[in-house]
């Protein structure tokens, strides 16, 4: 009988139960006095309060006076309900009024609805909320935010609610209060804590300013080491790219001699292998592990193409750079338009696999994308293949003495046209990887490669025509050198400056930062 009794007790119990004058002042209230209601309301956390907040900021409530009293009702779908004691109201009484809600009681209502689901069971949803209220939340949550602080055991979300804690008793607490909050933020690592401090840094009094510079100052010191390693990945990045834009172009022109303004095509073909591995794996239920056969697809591909390439046009070019140059230029427009035919002249998208999506956030405000990490790790692989392949294989000793003297190399028996012909295709194949690599920082497009050309003559020429380990210096010391500038005067100086660079030490130093060496050489 009591649990019978306690069941009728509940479920006879209003749906709503507000705080009656918070609900009447939201309703009906001017602008400071409708913001002190929405703190009001949401102060105990309670679970109502969000719906009668949601539908505020929806346009779904009412007021009406009926008996000298006035009541606050939520109407939807032609049903009202009492916002206060939860009582049914059929009809909807005539002459109910609209409660209003401007923009600034939106956006109070968006932060208070962000303060009630920072006691929500769910970590992503309390994640979220936290950082919503992070970028800015009225002071008046402030009691929430600690009733929130107190249950949190997530150690993330947990220091978010510290600095938002920190950040309100800056902007509304008393002296001894203010100065303490500004101590915390001086202990984190926050982009928002350095804004914070700055305003608090102009304040009037004296002993804030003071306390708010040198908290400002250690922020900021741990915000450039945030800083620095961000430009130090960054570099990492951009050299990973041009180096495996580049190292195709090594072998070719570096080894071979062959200016092939095609290279680049090569590249673009590359991608839109890869682009056409993802179109087949989407029809099947392992599209994430597509790269798996995107690569070694896209090296086929192109390498195939290099290889007719070398087989048609260049055999009968060598010795003769000018006719090379003009021929693989035109060869290269040909190839463009070849793929506008078949794919069309508008960009193609190529999505990330599940695994290279998202990041690592090493530093606050600083997070380094899977997709560059695994480009990175990707170029070294590429990079050590590609030294077994010249200086461990037999086609690599054969490239080699064909490089350094191909008559004696024909003389020993040394297949020099086909040993061309091998090489090409290896340099090729390599430009086709550097296609797959980029699909994933990007989108894919006909003049794909056109971006990549001169970049990658300037790396093969920094770092010594014929040079490997010179191709990997050149591709890193560049991509820093770029990078930096960036991060000093925009891109466009940066890359006018390193290409003046360019210029200036290919006067000086012909042969680039490694000289080759060999009886070639010193011939």
């Amino acid at each position: 009988m009591r649990f019978l009794l306690l069941l009728c007790l509940l479920t006879a119990a209003p749906a709503f139960a507000l705080d009656k004058a918070a609900v009447e002042k939201l309703a009906t209230g001017e602008g400071d006095e409708r913001a002190a209601a929405i703190a009001a309301l949401v102060a105990e956390g309670d679970p109502k309060a969000a719906a009668f907040l949601q539908s505020v900021a929806e346009g779904e409530v009412q007021t009406v006076e009926q008996k000298g009293v006035r009541r606050v009702l939520v109407v939807k779908d032609g049903q009202a309900t009492d916002a206060i004691t939860g009582e049914k109201v059929d009809p909807v009484p005539e002459g109910a009024e609209d409660v209003v809600a401007n923009n600034r009681l939106r956006k109070e209502i968006e932060g208070a609805l962000a303060a009630l689901k920072l006691l929500a069971p769910e970590r992503e949803t309390r994640l979220a909320a936290a950082k919503e209220l992070a970028g800015g939340a009225d002071a008046a949550m402030l009691p929430l935010v600690r009733k929130a602080l107190d249950k949190e055991t997530d150690a993330q979300i947990k220091a978010l609610l510290e600095l938002t804690a920190a950040a309100m008793e800056m902007k509304g607490g008393s002296k001894e209060e203010r100065i303490a909050a500004i101590r915390r933020l001086g202990q984190s690592s926050s982009p928002n804590s350095r804004t914070l401090l700055a305003e608090a840094a102009t304040d009037a009094d004296a002993d804030v300013k003071v306390e708010a510079q040198k908290a400002l100052r250690e922020v900021q010191g741990s915000l450039a080491w945030g800083e620095r390693a961000g430009l130090v990945f960054a570099g990492i990045s951009l050299g990973s790219i041009l180096l495996l834009a580049a190292l195709g172009l090594a072998i070719t022109y570096g080894l071979m001699g062959v200016i092939n303004m095609a290279h680049g095509e090569l590249i673009m073909i590359g991608a839109y292998t890869t682009y056409a591995v993802q179109v087949l794996f989407r029809k099947t239920g392992f599209f994430d592990w597509y790269l798996l056969a995107a690569v070694p697809a896209s090296f086929a591909v192109a390498a195939a193409v290099g290889m007719l390439l070398e087989r048609v046009v260049i055999r009968w070019l060598y010795g003769r750079p000018l006719e090379t140059l003009l021929a693989t230029w035109g060869i290269s427009l040909m190839l463009i338009q070849s793929v506008r035919t078949i794919f069309g002249a508008q960009n193609v998208q190529v999505e990330n696999p599940a695994f290279m999506s998202g990041g690592i956030q090493a530093f606050e405000g600083v997070v380094f994308p899977w997709s560059r990490i695994y480009i990175v790790a990707f170029a070294a692989l590429v990079v050590a293949a590609t030294y077994l392949a010249l200086n461990r294989t037999r086609l690599g000793l054969f490239v080699r003495g064909v490089t350094q003297n191909r008559e004696m190399a024909s003389c020993v028996g040394v297949p020099t046209g086909r040993v061309d012909t091998w090489a090409f295709g290896l340099g090729s194949g390599i430009a086709g990887l550097a296609g797959c690599a980029l699909t994933q920082i990007g989108n894919v497009g006909p003049d794909l490669g056109q971006g990549y050309i001169v970049d990658s003559f300037m790396v093969v020429v920094f770092g010594g025509v014929g040079q490997l380990a010179g191709t990997v210096y050149a591709a890193l010391v560049l991509g820093f050198a770029n990078k930096f500038l960036e991060s000093v005067s925009g891109a466009v100086i940066a890359k006018i400056a390193v290409l003046v660079f360019i210029i200036f030490f290919i006067q000086r130093r012909p042969q680039g930062l490694f000289a080759v060496k060999g009886r070639a050489v010193e011939a």
